[in-house]
């Protein structure tokens, strides 16, 4: 001890190794290897490999083996091959540490403490490895201690395999179909949309068969490889109409609203032509509007999404510099973002591009709802903002289309049968940078606006449509990864595709449970869904259900905010809640909408919600938000510990399990899930702001 007067003593010990050197002299006790899939090779590795904890500077981690097969790149410690402390939900094709080659963003090298993106042949390989991910995941690997040979060969071949330009054929999808071809279809209960009967009966379903037609005129793909083989066409549009035509200016079926009106798409024809075609053409257009309109209400309304919204790159620049914000490489950078978060974040223009094409949506809405007026989306391909909008309308004007099956079913008529290209639009094979844009993502974050504004009108969850999200970059599925029917009926025939045990075939991602076990399903699914109640057989004869928001009486028009743009100084619980500072919150956008859409915007949400008709989403500033759960749960420093809505939903669902428990043993159920609602008012329920996702340590597992 001291004496009182003493001074106490500087320390004088003074450290000159890193915590990694003093950590590498504890021994690894045991050989971990990786866990191949079917089909899947290993092709490099190294050992004496340290990965980084992103929490904070003092380099703190763990050392293990990186590996790269022809279908990831994977991290193995101690723990690899440990069951202990299994998430609830836990996915099992993609671990942890596991990054799919088709999910690598970008990856830079770190050379005397400088970080450079890494391409190509290196003459020089780096002390440090950052791999950027599309899931907005970053490792950071030092390979300081790895030996020189094993260096060269695993930078070299994550960059070989993950970045260069590469065949069709040779992704990990046409492996492990080669592999495991006899594994369930998934099918389910969701509707492919790949035969004559399916469209049939949602012609039959959506009552769209008085006026629309199925055609086979594209068996064999006579008419176009990127039409489907089946598809509807209104009545009036002959064979020959899409045969000389090559299915450009056809009118194509997408949904039948329940007055009547309905809405479609359309491939443009090319803009530069001679004069005689483009009036041959011309009046081939006038004749079909002209047919399908219907008097004595307005003509059909059609609308080039091309001049409408933004262009596919506007989309593209707009999300590579939303997604920056969020893949951050450590505290520091984290920190010295904050301050300038929001003004960052509206700089991006993501926010405005989601609130513009939701209200294109509704203005859609308006014209088939209110006007009963029959609407043509018109873009060059008709697959990228036209399968955007179309998805939208279905989801906020049909209630099946908020259910999981139909939801999932939606995506496969209007994306990947109606041939959204996938392959081109998510870059999976590294051709061509410029084809790349987030469309598909575009349409899940503006699903997400209406999941959080209306929870209990869905039957799927966030987290649902964020393992949505993350399947775009597992190759194991074939529905994400073609450009269109044709391309994968071509590359899934001939003989070299034929098996021993079976015939070749590519699993689809809407069977769920090669992913997740049961228990993992669970939190895709809402417990607190209000079902539709059966109608009783006294009241199934009875007209049509109708929507209980009508359009009434005008409203005085909504003034708009004076200033332009999202933010204001004002402090936004939920983003307080983000960050946990006093920050700037969303306001109105001076774009003000025409005043008729402001009278039917404004009238329906002056009446209460009804779950199973009309879902408009409210578009005002506020009501826009980030989308927390997919794109924050990587950064521990933006989580609250403790709770969030996995826990929250995992309590319900044992909550729920009680109740149906109860319910069976008890004549009269005690909590019908059904009538649910009644327990709260709806309109409290709406004006409620979501819970703050809690994606901490614990909870981080449960996005995998």
């Amino acid at each position: 001890m001291l004496s009182s007067g003493a001074k106490a003593a500087k320390p004088s010990f003074v450290s000159y190794i890193s915590p990694e050197e003093i950590q590498i002299k504890e021994p690894i006790e045991k050989e971990v290897n990786p866990h191949l899939l079917p089909g899947e090779l290993l092709l490099c590795e190294a050992s004496t490999v340290y990965k980084y904890i992103q929490e904070d500077g003092s380099n703190r981690g763990t050392y293990g083996k990186l590996v790269c097969t022809n279908f990831k790149i994977a991290f193995l410690d101690d723990d690899s091959a440990s069951d202990d402390n299994e998430s609830q939900f836990k996915n099992k094709i993609i671990g942890e540490n596991d990054i799919t080659l088709q999910c690598v963003d970008q990856i830079y090298g770190v050379y005397d403490e400088k970080k450079k993106l890494l391409t190509g042949q290196l003459r020089k390989y780096p002390e440090k490895l950052i791999i950027y991910c599309k899931d907005l995941r970053v490792f950071n690997f030092c390979l300081r201690y790895t030996k020189e040979e094993e260096v060269k060969r695993i930078v070299s071949g994550i960059i070989h395999h993950s970045q260069t330009p590469k065949l069709l054929k040779r992704l990990f999808l046409f492996s492990y179909a080669s592999a495991a071809p006899n594994n369930s279809d998934g099918r389910n209960q969701t509707v492919m949309f790949d035969t004559l009967e399916d469209w049939r009966a949602e012609l039959e379903r959506t009552k769209g068969n008085v006026q629309y037609k199925v055609v086979t005129t594209n068996e064999g793909y006579r008419v176009s490889e990127k039409l489907p083989l089946y598809f509807v066409v209104p009545i009036c549009v002959s064979e020959e109409s899409i045969l000389k035509y090559e299915g450009r200016g056809i009118p194509i079926w997408c949904w039948s609203c329940h007055n009547g009106a309905a809405l479609l798409k359309m491939s443009a024809f090319p803009k530069e032509q001679d004069d005689s075609t483009s009036q041959m053409q011309k009046a081939f257009l006038d004749g079909i509007y002209k047919t399908i309109s219907k008097p004595p209400y307005e003509l059909l309304k059609t609308d080039d999404l091309s001049s409408s919204l933004p262009s596919l790159q506007d989309i593209q620049t707009a999300y590579t510099r939303f997604k920056q914000l969020f893949l951050i490489d450590n505290s520091t950078d984290f920190w010295a973002t904050d301050v300038k978060w929001f003004s960052l974040l509206e700089s991006t223009n993501w926010l405005e591009i989601i609130r513009r094409v939701l209200k294109k949506a509704i203005e859609v809405v308006e014209c088939l709802e209110r006007q009963h007026t029959n609407v043509l989306l018109i873009e060059e391909s008709a697959a990228d903002l036209c399968c955007v909008i179309s998805s939208l309308v279905q989801v906020m004007m049909d209630s099946y289309s908020r259910t999981k099956s139909g939801f999932q079913s939606l995506i496969q008529k209007e994306w990947v049968i109606g041939g959204h290209g996938f392959l081109d639009r998510c870059n999976h094979l590294h051709n061509s940078d410029k084809e790349e844009a987030p469309v598909f993502l575009l349409l899940l974050d503006c699903v997400w606006q209406l999941v959080q504004q209306y929870p209990a009108a869905f039957e799927f969850t966030e987290t649902y449509l964020t393992v949505l999200s993350d399947s775009l970059y597992v190759p194991i599925f074939s529905t994400f990864f073609f450009n269109s029917q044709h391309q994968k009926d071509t590359n899934t025939t001939g003989e070299s595709l034929k098996t021993q045990s079976g015939p070749f075939r590519f699993l689809t991602v809407w069977d769920w449970s090669v992913q997740f076990d049961p228990k993992a399903q669970a939190f895709l699914n809402n417990p607190l869904y209000a079902e539709k109640p059966k109608p009783d057989k006294s009241q199934r004869k009875t007209a049509r259900f109708k929507h209980q928001r009508q359009l009434s009486c005008p409203l005085t028009q909504t003034k708009s905010s004076p200033k332009r743009g999202f933010f204001r100084e004002e402090t936004d619980h939920l983003i307080k809640n983000i960050l946990g500072k006093r920050i700037g919150k969303f306001i109105n956008s001076s774009d003000e909408p025409p005043n008729s859409f402001r009278e039917f915007y404004d009238s329906w949400h002056s009446k209460p919600v009804d779950y199973h008709g009309l879902l408009l989403p409210r578009i005002d500033g506020p009501e826009i938000r980030v989308w927390a759960q997919r794109y924050l749960r990587w950064i521990p420093e933006v989580q609250l510990h403790g709770g969030g809505t996995i826990a929250t939903a995992a309590k319900i669902l044992d909550l729920m399990e009680e109740v149906q428990s109860l319910q069976r043993q008890s004549v009269k159920p005690a909590l019908p899930t059904s009538t649910w609602k009644d327990l709260e008012d709806e309109d409290d329920l709406v004006k409620r702001d979501d819970e703050f996702v809690d994606l901490s340590s614990d909870m981080l597992k449960c996005i995998y």
